[in-house]
């Protein structure tokens, strides 16, 4: 079957700033300039959180390269008599070759990144570098995600649930929440772009779950971004679990979701297009529950709000995603057109659309 296409939201990778900010001291001083985002002139990004797990906000992607480089040089001068040193080049190298990977869409790149985090791996051990262990799983786990993602292939996407598992062993929930928080969070996207590609609904249920666990130590005041990506990107497993089963009350759960998402992102004030980005998934899990549940009326009202998406918020939309709603419009006007044979929950798409507006 052919799932919907939906909007995931990425939390930043406090490992690829690591990398950068323990790296930055090697580039000559105008590099070390240039490393700083230019924010003089004010623009909406409307990419922002949206490009996928080797995003950094802190620093310019104008670095990547010379940082490859610098931290390549600096490898063959590092005696293997060093070898925790050693690693740790390889793990901030290994980073950077994931960012270029995920920049320029090259497996190569990220085949090169999961080879350092191998060797790093070769020199960390759980039992006496446990924080750096675990943290060098979990950056081999992310980009053997991206990979996976990016060649549609399984066995890179088995390799990352293999290392966030290896990772958890060590950052446990009750010693360091916010490492056990990401880790399960990128394994709900693992879980969930593997059940994607199996088409298997045993995936997306593991993905829920471990979306879930992801949820209970996130706060709104805290975690406002790790809040509204774990609610959308959970919402988005369910969203697909309720097309693979056709079942109505998964589309009805991940409504609820999305719409908790987008509660959180309006009112912590993060950038506007996140809450589009919601606004979006939601609409488009209720015009799949009105072809689900042949719901001309539910149709209606679904057009009605893409309709308003596009009209009121073209400046937060990407050029994919206006397609994308222009689609579900062609789709939710078709609808409207057959016979209604039931009335399905759509609650509070009235108020959802006049709360955005306000």
């Amino acid at each position: 079957m052919k799932f919907s296409n939906i909007y995931l939201i990425y939390p930043e990778n406090r490992f690829l700033e690591r990398a950068i900010a323990d790296s930055i001291g090697m580039l000559d001083e105008a590099w070390a300039e240039a490393a700083i985002p230019d924010r003089g002139v004010t623009a909406a990004d409307n990419f922002l959180y949206t490009r996928g797990e080797f995003e950094t906000h802190r620093f310019s992607s104008k670095i990547f390269e010379p940082l490859r480089d610098v931290l390549e040089a600096a490898d063959t001068s590092i005696a293997r008599n060093r070898p925790l040193d050693w690693a740790k080049t390889r793990n901030n190298l290994g980073n950077i070759l994931a960012a270029l990977g995920q920049q320029r869409r090259d497996a190569e790149s990220f085949e090169a990144a999961i080879r350092c985090f191998n060797q790093a791996l070769e020199a960390f051990s759980q039992e006496k570098t446990p924080f750096e262990w675990a943290a060098a799983q979990y950056s081999l786990g992310t980009a053997s995600q991206a990979l996976g993602r990016l060649l549609e292939a399984a066995r890179p996407l088995k390799i990352a649930v293999e290392a966030y598992t290896h990772a958890l062993q060590v950052w446990t929930r009750n010693e360091y929440p916010e490492n056990w928080m990401t880790a399960m969070h990128q394994l709900g996207a693992t879980l969930h772009a593997h059940g994607k590609l199996l088409k298997g609904n045993r995936q997306f249920q593991k993905s829920i779950v471990a979306y879930k666990n992801a949820l209970a130590v996130l706060d709104a005041d805290n975690y406002a971004l790790e809040l509204t990506a774990a609610h959308n990107n959970r919402a988005a497993a369910l969203h697909h679990l309720g097309e693979s089963e056709e079942n109505p009350q998964r589309l009805e759960e991940a409504i609820r979701s999305y719409e908790k998402a987008w509660a959180v992102s309006m009112e912590q004030q993060l950038p506007i297009h996140l809450a589009v980005i919601c606004r979006v998934n939601k609409a488009t899990a209720q015009n799949v529950l009105a072809q689900l549940t042949c719901d001309a009326v539910l149709a209606e009202e679904i057009a009605d709000e893409f309709e308003v998406i596009m009209e009121c918020f073209p400046h937060a939309l990407q050029p994919l995603c206006l397609r994308h709603c222009q689609e579900q419009l062609k789709k939710a006007q078709s609808q409207m057109k057959a016979p209604s044979s039931r009335r399905t929950e759509s609650d509070s798409l009235g108020e959802f659309a006049v709360h955005v507006n306000e």
